[in-house]
């Protein structure tokens, strides 16, 4: 039986039900929030309120896209599951050096020291810390993904150097990797890099791809296994909608099975709870309308949002996932 690992203990991946597969339900301070203080999403109040609303739509499952030390906090995920009833996946991992500045512990460890706190993340538990100070304490509440970024066209030496500890962590966990794509950009580079370091293509999601509207880019990658996260579909705009003309080009090619959806929405400016918009009802409310009035499919849509999320999101074993001290926090 394949498995996903939610912050509430490990379920059948084919129970996941409607996946959200890229948000930030919670940002919690640090670099980014000191950075952009539209980013701090830390009331719990108002973002279970903003879940329970998608939850009535059918909202099942969302993967939170927060890597380490940059405002990821485990314990409040772990809340906002079991006070709303949605499964919430968190990811350990690394973002861009934007998000941490020149000096960060990520600059000085070794590609072996990243992979093994990675691994601990997944397997022993996301440090009540996130990694911010000298002292570790892991929490009851695990990782469930592997989030790292590459640089527009391609990999930086650092991103390199987190590409390698990521993939290393996958190969001793089977844990799926999630990617940023800046700009959309660079997904061919990066499974390059991924396959070079043993992952194959199915085990990655490759997140942002649609803000590069270009099927033959998105056929590529697609084609060689991995699968695409769209989180462009409200940011259109008056112009046509990206998102939708990618839906539909690759549905009709058969490639629909390699797509997941997400809103990507960091912001409180985008959160119904803070006045906002569209909130986390878009995606299974007017967003699924629009793909209604594309001629994307009842059985179409289901895939977008249960079936490719449940092998996407899915560890690459059982034995993997299924690890000594795994239990339900629920």
């Amino acid at each position: 039986m394949s498995v996903a690992r939610t912050v509430l203990g490990d379920v059948p991946a084919a129970d996941l039900g409607p996946t959200y597969a890229h948000e930030h339900l919670v940002i919690d301070g640090g670099r980014p929030v000191e950075m952009h203080p539209d980013f701090l999403l830390a009331d719990v109040d108002r973002l279970a309120a903003e879940l329970e609303e998608a939850r009535a739509l059918g909202l099942a499952t969302v993967v939170d896209a927060m890597p380490a030390d940059a405002g990821r906090n485990a314990g409040l995920l772990a809340e906002l599951s079991r006070r709303s009833g949605v499964n919430v996946i968190a990811v350990t991992g690394l973002h861009h050096a934007r998000y941490y500045g020149p000096s960060h512990w990520s600059e000085r460890l070794s590609v072996d020291e990243l992979a093994a706190l990675f691994v601990a993340d997944l397997e022993e538990g996301v440090d009540a810390n996130d990694y911010s100070g000298p002292v570790v304490r892991r929490t009851p509440f695990r990782a469930g993904a592997i989030k790292v970024a590459g640089s527009e066209g391609g990999l930086s030496a650092r991103d390199r150097r987190l590409f390698e500890a990521a993939a290393a962590a996958h190969l001793r966990t089977g844990a799926p990797i999630l990617t940023h794509c800046e700009d959309g950009t660079g997904g061919v580079e990066q499974l390059a890099a991924l396959a070079g370091f043993g992952v194959a293509p199915a085990a990655v999601i490759l997140s942002h791809v649609d803000k590069v509207v270009d099927l033959g880019y998105h056929a590529e990658l697609a084609g060689a296994g991995a699968t695409l996260e769209y989180d462009q579909s409200f940011r259109w705009g008056d112009r046509e909608n990206g998102t939708v003309t990618l839906l539909v080009a690759m549905i009709a090619r058969g490639l629909g099975d390699r797509i997941v959806l997400g809103n990507d929405a960091a912001r409180q400016r985008y959160y119904r709870a803070w006045g906002g918009g569209p909130g986390l009802v878009w995606l299974l409310g007017e967003f699924s309308a629009r793909m209604v009035d594309a001629g994307i499919g009842e059985e179409a849509r289901h895939d977008l949002f249960v079936t490719n999320p449940a092998r996407a999101f899915a560890f690459a074993s059982a034995d993997a996932a299924v690890t000594a001290g795994t239990g339900s926090e629920r």
